[in-house]
């Protein structure tokens, strides 16, 4: 595990806590506000920002985060200018770990070598592609592990077992595992059937894991939180954040939403017994 991923689990756990992990798209609702979120995402209890890079045809993920996506590409947001606000981010931060979740396309264009290289400099701990399958995976995770990156996995309910070795056998930082079928934002999660699924998954790995599609808001967030590791909450913080900027929000109103929304399932969370 890189050295900030490994480090925050290891804090959470000695805590008896779960990471809450916010995912954003890097450039929505402008890029001016990108790195003053991933602070207010800090001081609302953010313990991993997951930033997502910007991509013409994001298959995995609902309708609010295909508009953010689209919102961000329209201003002009492309992967190097994501590199550039995890640059800018680590000026006052150099504790919280940087998780980049997109798809291979922007990766490959860069070229795996010159991506590792500037992605390293810049202070991104990890990647997430969510369409490279752990079977092509060989020649980014050299690049990957040479720079001490961590290559983040998506483990779904479908996922057949023998596959789920096999991605355990790639992965490192942890592993995240979506809680239900299909894209997302989607509706309710079963507590019963994730906690099934990640003890599953804890049959071959190590690693913390993480669960997200459909975590909205404290309730949700810690009837999946006692099963695992930590939660991801994105569709609920993306819409929450379009529609401050449709009403005409400023960058400060944005700011304290984020920070209000994360507080709230941080304090969810936290209400789990360890």
């Amino acid at each position: 595990m890189s050295s900030r991923i490994a480090g925050r689990f290891r804090q959470l756990t000695e805590q008896g806590r779960k990471a809450l992990i916010p995912y954003i798209v890097a450039g929505d609702p402008s890029s001016s506000a990108t790195v003053p979120l991933m602070h207010a995402l800090v001081a609302g209890g953010a313990d991993i920002i997951e930033l997502g890079v910007p991509f013409s045809d994001p298959m995995a993920e609902g309708p609010v985060i295909q508009q953010a996506h689209e919102r961000a590409l329209a201003n002009g947001t492309r992967l190097q200018d994501v590199l550039a606000m995890v640059e800018a981010f680590r000026r006052d931060d150099d504790a919280t770990p940087v998780l980049l979740m997109g798809y291979a396309n922007p990766v490959e264009r860069m070229g795996y070598t010159r991506f590792a290289d500037r992605a390293a400099a810049a202070g991104v701990d990890a990647l997430l592609t969510v369409d490279i399958p752990p079977e092509e995976v060989g020649a980014i995770n050299t690049e990957l592990r040479r720079v001490g990156m961590d290559n983040i996995f998506l483990v779904a309910p479908t996922t057949p077992d023998a596959r789920i070795k096999s991605i355990a056998d790639q992965a490192s930082g942890f592993i995240y595992y979506v809680a239900l079928k299909g894209v997302t934002g989607a509706a309710h999660i079963d507590a019963a059937d994730v906690e099934q699924h990640l003890a599953q998954i804890r049959r071959h790995t190590a690693l913390p894991l993480a669960v997200g599609f459909g975590i909205r808001d404290a309730a949700s967030a810690a009837r999946v939180g006692g099963a695992a590791d930590g939660v991801v909450v994105g569709s609920a913080l993306v819409d929450c954040l379009a529609g401050i900027s449709a009403d005409g929000g400023d960058e400060a109103a944005l700011r304290g939403a984020a920070t209000r929304l994360l507080a709230s399932i941080r304090a969810g969370l936290d209400g789990i017994a360890p």
